[in-house]
């Protein structure tokens, strides 16, 4: 019972019987009224056209002598299904005399005013000359005889309607209940198989218009979870890899002290211990990352002069530039506006950007800093004429760990500068991106919101 395609079954068998049931007892009881009121009118009209026969068979023989005949031949046509019901057993004459008794019974005697509840006046040369007695019984238009059986095949043709839509319901419920509950199905599984870590695994984009929407999804997910489980051994690889290299440097090298091939001299300890630093930096670098991945980094943002900023920061680096013939410029406007920023972080981005210009900025070659107030932010560039990335590398400029084909690392660099860039402008509220053409250079650019 408890799965969506026996509930959805269920639910379409009952709806169709209460809506059977309901358009039953609606047909019942509207057909039952008019026919009721049929009959009524139908035993009227049966009225009237006696009233009719005798007024005219007064008006020919002028008296009621033989009006028998009349009546009898009334009977006789009731009896042969003309006219429904007993028929008026009774005519009297304007003094209440009894002119004609259905049984002789009452015939000459005089019939008493609460017998007479219920008449006809029959009207001959627009004067009353008689009247009809009727009988109340059969004229209240309830069912009898022949009515009954009508009503009562009526009723057991809307029954067996119900019946029939009733179990034909239950099947197309059940093909659209199975039908609509196969994509979910599907979509368990996938989980399924997803949760068996079998992430090529992708669900089928047919059916209704929702259920397309639902499996594209899926789908999507799909993709990305695929890629995030890519890149975490990628991440895991890049990271043995990084620490790796100054491991075996310090585990050479002090083996080698301790074997007695390299003095213990402080050359050789300055070595190591830049190789620990490089150890530490990676660290370091790795805990920032985290941190601002996880919404955990703590910045100290307040409102800054970006253009006084910019301007200290390619000061620095005028000296490396000019050092490897490199002309760097900063193109600021005087009113760019403050933005909030955390200071120091800012800096450091701006030296990642800066370095990696100048590391593949060629000589002779030239820089330039720029900055633009639009839309309720400041976006910054750095642009070099150097050498580009390449289009397949250049949607991975950010991430951990990236290296171009082409690209050598600088030495002491951890491979995270850009990413930890990244993660540190998207906690202030910015973005990052790269744009380059291979050969003619790059550009990466941040936005930060202004004040």
């Amino acid at each position: 019972m408890n799965r969506l395609w026996v509930r959805l079954t269920l639910a379409f068998g009952l709806v169709t019987l209460v809506g059977m049931g309901t358009v039953a007892v609606l047909t019942d009881w509207q057909a039952g009224e008019h026919f009721r009121q049929y009959v009524i009118q139908q035993v009227r009209l049966s009225d009237a056209d006696l009233a009719d026969a005798l007024s005219t068979y007064y008006q020919k023989t002028g008296s009621w002598k033989n009006v028998s005949t009349v009546m009898e031949n009334y009977s006789g046509n009731r009896a042969a299904g003309q006219f429904r019901g007993r028929p008026p057993a009774l005519l009297i004459d304007t003094n209440s005399v009894v002119l004609y008794d259905e049984h002789n019974e009452l015939v000459g005697q005089t019939l008493p005013p609460e017998a007479q509840q219920n008449t006809l006046p029959v009207v001959a040369n627009n004067q009353t000359v008689a009247y009809l007695v009727l009988p109340t019984f059969g004229r209240t238009g309830a069912p009898e005889g022949g009515e009954l059986i009508f009503i009562s095949r009526l009723r057991y043709t809307l029954l067996i309607a119900a019946g029939l839509a009733g179990g034909l319901s239950l099947v197309l419920g059940f093909v659209v209940s199975r039908t609509l509950s196969a994509p979910l199905a599907r979509l368990g599984a996938a989980a399924r198989t997803f949760g068996a870590r079998d992430w090529k695994h992708r669900i089928p984009e047919k059916g209704t218009k929702e259920v397309v929407e639902a499996a594209r999804a899926f789908n999507e997910m799909a993709v990305s979870l695929e890629q995030a489980e890519t890149l975490r051994r990628t991440l895991m690889a890049d990271i043995a890899h990084e620490l790796r290299t100054p491991l075996t440097v310090l585990q050479g090298n002090l083996r080698a002290m301790l074997d007695g091939v390299y003095p213990l001299e402080r050359g050789e300890v300055a070595t190591l211990y830049d190789e620990t630093r490089l150890l530490g930096r990676l660290v370091d670098d790795l805990r920032e990352l985290a941190l601002a991945e996880a919404g955990q980094l703590t910045l100290n943002v307040q409102p800054t002069d970006l253009r006084g900023l910019l301007a200290t920061t390619v000061d620095n680096f005028s000296v490396a530039a000019e050092s490897k013939e490199v002309r760097l410029d900063l193109e600021v406007p005087r009113s760019l506006p403050w933005v909030r920023i955390d200071v120091d972080r800012i800096r450091q981005v701006l030296f990642n950007l800066l370095g990696n210009a100048l590391r593949y900025t060629p000589q002779g070659g030239h820089i330039t800093v720029s900055a633009l107030a639009a839309d309720g932010a400041v976006r910054v560039a750095v642009s070099d004429n150097g050498e580009g990335v390449m289009p397949e590398d250049l949607p991975h400029v950010f991430d951990r760990f990236y290296r171009g084909d082409h690209v050598a690392h600088m030495e002491g660099s951890t491979g995270l500068g850009l990413a930890i860039s990244k993660a540190w402008v998207a906690a202030m509220g910015g973005a990052v991106g790269a744009e380059s053409t291979l050969g003619q250079g790059s550009r990466f650019w941040f936005t930060l919101p202004s004040v």
